[in-house]
């Protein structure tokens, strides 16, 4: 029996520093395919819908390749000759938990089923699915299928497989013993077949069919593990594997020439394969509980997008695991990671670790696929030729998408998973003044950036509700309420800026904290959702106290129906204030050991709570809107917002606008400035259009060893930066008082000023690429890539330069001390770049140029004769910036 392990480790005061890594999957995993040569024909082509067709073709072993009829020449997906595309497993699984952070770990190995036969290729003209029920004519072509095909259609909604469906069935079986019989045949004498011991096989099924005009779904589904000994049938084995094992002994004469065409190259995963299986009670066989697919990919082809990332942008070579988690503190740079391992178990993260990832890549081939489904998942691009994705289930289920250029690829993509929202006009017409404090400390600096002209569209009052002092320092009190003594007359202050069309926006998430110590609470929010009983539960059936720094705090069960007309409640007397907006933190550290009211595994529900969040928050946005219709006064200037750090695939479907979440203080590349470009550019790529991150960093280490704090170079150059993204939002870290602020000091103050007007003077151009992104899907800022597909400088940056749509290009300085930047101009267009405050031209395609770039002067261009870089040039001049 498979066991899974959970691990806590929310406690330990002395760490590891070098904590496990990423790599803690099974090795690369290798079969071979083997072939009817009866029932599949050596060359045949099948269609796919009306758009798509498969090929098959019995050379160098057999293989399969999957084009659009529009480019029949160029394969969409391919699998490798001769070798399996896929594979399934029997896996102990250990998962380490530690505030937030995960590691998934392969243990012991039970069994291996790593070669593959096909036995059928057929179309499907009328198979219907129906509440999971294949209909009446399946089950009679194929009665020893039956209840995997119950179980393959795994939505809930009654709905149909679209026909025809092109099906593919054969058998996945394992083979550890050398046969010599082959090698006098010249075949690979690494060649292997069943032990003595008992051998496993199992049925699978792979469904292919047209989604769109440009998207091929696919499901792949294993039947539960067969047994049988040398010696000996297990009497509850099927009649079927029973046909088999006969055709073992006769297999040269069963699939004829194939078998020594077929090169099949043996793989032992683990010495110990035998053993484990003759361990097994094979009279109540497991599912299995990993499956892999393994298809063609290029040497030189890059992978692009996979969610939020902040360390990479192209993934070859790399592992990439899919988990919602925390980012971690330092994420690999250095001396912080190793500090905060230290404190706290694996606190620092890892270059993976992400709050907002996604099963999803596009490459320079323009070759693109993504996943259904919420099962912890890893994409092994560590080999040249082929891709490789281990699922956590017994099935997989996903989507391979066809087009001509990137924009194209992310525009079918989105077209499936949803779409952002169009902002409301007034959260992209100013900066986001990130303050805390109270009612006295917001009405100061308001008085001050008065002086300064600055342009505002709201105050983000973080600690809205309260503060309380910690082991840590200050934290907010978690029940979202206004604290009436820190925020005095807070209707009045909402009112008063919004006199001057400034909004308030403020913060929340889905955790609620005991307040009994806190003297001027009006309700008690743990205490009510305690009550509803819509807290997530432990093991034992009480309110799951999940650690969180310094104190604990109970987790909103989202899957219960009570939960959300509950919380919107809570939303709506917020706004019924006059707030306008909000941060809806966290998101990505349901424990995964929880018990839901769904009843739900908690592992696949982990990765699908940050959306079931923003489906909350987006609902409440949508219900107000609704029911404000019929005001005389509601314009699109008075709609509501939330932006959120955790995210999954279908997150733009229902959030509105995301933020990075917690970067250091630093210059430094994993988990600094110039992570902030990488998450920014990735996550792009992934659907998300509209991103940001907080102006200066985040996270503020003070330590008596190891210090980060926000230096006043960091923080200008972060305005510059943050000036050409969609939100210029400030924020005064975790601890502000160690920080350089906007309102330090007047050069401090000048310079935000000064870039809340450029970030002004392009307004109009954002409220067209918010347009397109709701529209299309493209973001707003754009690796070059997206515009420049066959430039291969262009495919090798990373946080170097970047567009804004397609007509700025920004070349921020991302390094302590620079007054200049190298930037690229790229190859595939004609027009040139003019630079915005010299007014000089580059006109050389494919070359490197150093500007100046000084501080207040960040290298930024616009093409030249681009009716929109002549709108903003002007726009500079009249805000008196050029």
């Amino acid at each position: 029996m498979a066991i899974l392990k959970i691990t806590k480790k929310h406690h330990k005061h002395f760490n590891n520093p070098f904590p496990s890594s990423v790599s803690t999957t099974i090795p690369y995993v290798q079969g071979s395919l083997f072939f009817n040569s009866k029932r599949v024909p050596s060359d045949q082509t099948f269609s796919i819908g009306s758009d798509f067709q498969l090929s098959w073709t019995s050379d160098n072993g057999g293989h399969l390749s999957i084009s659009h009829l529009s480019q029949q020449t160029r394969p969409i997906w391919s699998t490798i000759p001769g070798q399996a595309f896929v594979s399934a497993a029997l896996v102990d699984t250990e998962l380490e938990e530690s505030r937030g952070s995960f590691l998934v770990k392969d243990k012991d190995v039970h069994m291996v089923c790593n070669h593959q036969t096909i036995e059928d290729i057929r179309i499907i003209e009328d198979i219907g699915v129906i509440n999971g029920q294949f209909d009446h004519h399946l089950e009679c072509e194929m009665p020893d299928s039956t209840s995997v095909y119950r179980r393959l259609e795994k939505k809930t909604d009654a709905q149909e497989i679209p026909i025809p469906t092109l099906m593919i069935t054969g058998r996945l079986f394992n083979m550890t013993k050398k046969s010599k019989r082959f090698q006098k045949h010249g075949i690979q004498a690494t060649m292997q077949f069943e032990a003595k011991g008992p051998s496993v096989y199992a049925r699978y099924w792979v469904l292919f069919n047209q989604k769109t005009n440009h998207e091929v779904g696919f499901q792949v589904k294993i039947e539960k593990p067969n047994f049988t000994s040398r010696n000996q049938v297990s009497k509850t084995v099927s009649g079927g594997y029973q046909g088999f094992k006969r055709g073992r002994n006769n297999r040269k004469k069963r699939l004829g020439w194939c078998w020594y065409l077929s090169r099949p190259r043996g793989f032992l995963l683990v010495s110990s394969v035998e053993e484990e299986i003759a361990d097994l009670d094979i009279l109540k066989p497991e599912e299995f509980n990993r499956v892999w697919l393994t298809y063609a990919s290029d040497e030189n082809e890059r992978f692009y997008g996979f969610g939020e990332q902040f360390s990479h942008m192209n993934f070859k070579g790399k592992r990439v695991p899919i988990f919602v988690q925390e980012q971690g503190i330092g994420r690999g740079d250095q001396p912080i990671t190793l500090a905060a391992n230290l404190i706290s178990y694996r606190a620092g993260g890892d270059w993976s670790t992400t709050y907002a990832p996604s099963p999803f890549y596009i490459t320079s081939r323009m070759r693109s696929v993504w996943l259904e489904g919420y099962d912890y998942t890893v994409f092994d691009l560590t080999k040249l030729d082929r891709v490789q994705i281990q699922i956590h289930g017994n099935s997989a289920e996903g989507r391979i998408l066809h087009g001509n250029s990137p924009c194209e690829l992310i525009e079918r993509f989105t077209e499936s998973i949803g779409r952002l929202p169009e902002l409301p006009e007034w959260i992209i017409s100013g900066a986001i003044v990130g303050m805390q404090g109270g009612t006295d400390a917001v009405r100061h600096i308001w008085d001050e950036l008065r002086t300064y002209d600055v342009p505002i569209s709201a105050f983000w009052l973080q600690d809205w509700v309260g503060q309380r002092k910690t082991l840590i320092g200050s934290q907010l009190w978690w029940n979202w309420e206004v604290d009436s003594q820190r925020y005095w007359g807070w209707k009045k202050l909402i009112e008063d800026l919004r006199s001057q069309n400034i909004k308030v926006m403020t913060y929340c998430n889905p955790c609620l904290a005991p307040v009994d110590e806190k003297q001027n609470k009006r309700r008690n929010l743990f205490e009510e959702a305690k009550q509803l009983d819509i807290l997530v539960k432990d093991s034992n059936g009480n309110p799951y106290m999940v650690p969180n720094t310094a104190f604990d705090v109970g987790m909103l069960d989202l899957t219960h129906p009570k939960t959300a007309t509950w919380f919107k409640q809570i939303l709506g007397d917020m706004v019924n204030d006059g707030v306008r907006g909000w941060m809806a933190d966290f998101g990505e550290g349901l424990p995964v050991d929880a018990v839901l009211y769904s009843g739900e595994d908690p592992i696949s529900a982990h990765n699908r709570y940050p959306e079931l969040w923003a489906k909350i928050n987006r609902e409440i946005v949508e219900e107000w809107k609704s029911n404000s219709l019929d005001k005389v006064k509601k314009d699109q200037e008075e709609g509501l917002v939330f932006f959120m750090r955790a995210g999954f695939r279908d997150s733009p479907k229902w959030g509105m606008l995301f933020w990075e979440g917690d970067q250091m203080v630093s210059w430094q590349r994993n988990d600094g400035i110039k992570s902030s470009v990488v998450g920014l550019l990735s996550s792009g790529i992934s659907g998300y259009a509209f991103n940001h991150s907080d102006i200066g960093g985040y996270c503020t280490v003070n330590l008596p060893i190891v210090k980060y704090n926000r230096s006043e170079e960091l923080l200008l150059r972060w305005m510059e930066l943050n000036s050409f993204t969609i939100v210029f939002r400030t924020h005064e870290g975790n601890k502000p008082s160690c920080n350089s602020q906007f309102y330090s000091n007047q050069q401090t103050m000048s310079h935000f000023a000064r870039f809340a007007k450029v970030y002004k003077a392009w307004t109009f151009y954002r409220i067209q690429l918010v347009k397109e992104a709701a529209q299309k899907g493209l973001p707003v800022c754009r690796h070059l890539f997206l515009h420049y597909p066959t430039d291969e400088r262009v495919q090798r940056l990373s946080y170097q330069q970047f567009l804004v749509g397609s007509e700025f290009l920004v070349v921020p300085v991302l390094d302590k001390g620079k007054r200049k930047v190298r930037a690229y101009f790229p190859l595939g267009e004609s027009s040139s770049w003019v630079h915005i405050w010299t007014g000089k031209v580059f006109s050389k395609q494919g070359s490197e140029e150093w500007v100046e770039a000084p501080i207040g002067y960040p290298a930024v261009f616009v093409k030249v004769g681009s009716h929109v870089g002549e709108i903003f040039l002007n726009n500079l001049r009249s805000l008196g910036i050029l």
